[in-house]
């Protein structure tokens, strides 16, 4: 099992919810600012994006699956042999 790294992650959901609640804000009580909304999104992003790079990190391995690809295509012969003349 891949370690997972809690500290990196708790700090990623803290941004998220960040930006979560200047959109929240900006959506309920409707300041003339932009500012906020603007805000909230880039935090929110930019916590998306280091959340998703953090994910990949922890689970670096390969799936089982893409291993079984590889053997299927192992097992197939691209000859033309076999065609009819």
């Amino acid at each position: 099992m891949p370690q997972v790294n809690v500290s990196k992650q708790a700090l990623n959901t803290v941004i998220i919810l960040i930006g979560a609640v200047l959109l929240i804000y900006d959506f309920i009580a409707e300041p003339k600012e932009v500012y906020y909304k603007i805000g909230g999104l880039v935090i929110l992003m930019f916590g998306l994006y280091k959340s998703t790079q953090q994910w990949t990190s922890d689970n670096n391995t390969q799936d089982e699956a893409d291993d079984l690809i590889e053997e299927d295509f192992d097992d197939v012969d691209f000859d033309d042999d076999n065609s009819k003349s």
